[in-house]
């Protein structure tokens, strides 16, 4: 099968012209906030482990201008171990609840099938798979009959074991040449082109110069034809490139969101649908800049005093 592509110039530098179906469109990058309902999340320790402390966090980051806030039970840190289906649910499907309730678009953090369809029963609007149905055969399917918007990320095997697999030829190359084939098999499941998002799938098996090899082409990544989700907040290859210059330590997790905040306006420059971050507000301020700043250069392109 040959997957469909689109024009992908944008009309502004910072305006994103694909949308999944049912998603808001401001005219600018959206900001989705990762709320881990997890005890071992590589950004807070699990800060947000408790139900009621997960559902307060994502109702801050809904008032600080969150367009969709994230759920997830289950941490993909490198060496991450899974838990079982039934404690994913148990974490999830109360704050999935109560964030629904409250008029929240949420999207849910999981590999699982069960787990995605409970979610949409709680409410849930958007399935985020790292593993872009690798890990459960029975993903897509169920995708293909709810006809929700899908992130199908770049993945090469569960945390406990995938940066063993990060080796490349040309790395933007060959992840993009996987996600044609997740692309693919997604179309062919039945999941309808407009229900489709992709990541490139950065700190999943890739080493610190392949994620910035990624970024860097980001323009490639966007010419699949699908609207592209990045998630670079607070990863380790960030605390590489800012390693204490006497100790060589990486930086801390939590003193990594001024670094996210400047890869979050250069992947909104070049037009991606969403950022998945942890600082929902100054991601938010960057987005509305660089939006701001592609109308004014787009404005002066067209002038014909230049």
């Amino acid at each position: 099968m040959t997957t469909t592509t689109h024009a992908t110039t944008a009309p502004h530098p910072g305006t994103p012209e694909l949308h999944p179906r049912g998603l808001p469109r401001p005219g600018r990058t959206l900001v989705m906030g990762v709320v881990n309902v997890t005890p071992d999340s590589f950004s807070d320790g699990g800060l947000s482990f408790a139900a009621d402390a997960a559902v307060a966090h994502g109702l801050a980051l809904l008032a600080q201008g969150a367009d969709i806030v994230d759920v997830g039970g289950e941490s993909t840190r490198p060496g991450a171990t899974r838990p079982p289906v039934e404690e994913e649910l148990r974490r999830v499907l109360p704050v999935v609840r109560e964030l629904a309730a409250v008029g929240a678009i949420v999207s849910v953090d999981t590999m699982r099938a069960e787990v995605a369809a409970r979610a949409l029963d709680a409410g849930a609007r958007l399935i985020n798979d790292v593993s872009g149905g690798l890990a459960d055969p029975a993903m897509l399917p169920l995708m293909a009959r709810a006809g929700t918007p899908y992130v199908v990320m770049h993945w090469r095997g569960h945390s406990a074991g995938m940066q063993a697999n990060a080796v490349y030829n040309d790395v933007v190359t060959d992840v993009l040449d996987e996600l044609r084939l997740r692309i693919e098999a997604a179309l062919e499941a039945g999941i309808p082109p407009g229900c489709l998002i992709i990541d490139p799938g950065l700190g999943f098996a890739k080493a610190p110069e392949h994620n910035w090899e990624l970024l860097g082409r980001l323009e490639e990544v966007r010419a699949l034809g699908h609207p592209v989700l990045v998630g670079a907040s607070r990863k380790s290859f960030l605390g590489h490139l800012l390693a204490d210059r006497t100790t060589g330590q990486p930086r801390p997790a939590r003193l990594r969101d001024a670094a996210t905040t400047a890869v979050s306006v250069l992947a909104a420059a070049q037009g991606v649908w969403c950022l998945r971050v942890h600082d929902v507000a100054s991601t938010l301020d960057a987005v509305r800049v660089t939006a701001r700043w592609g109308v004014e250069a787009a404005a002066s392109a067209r002038s014909p005093l230049r």
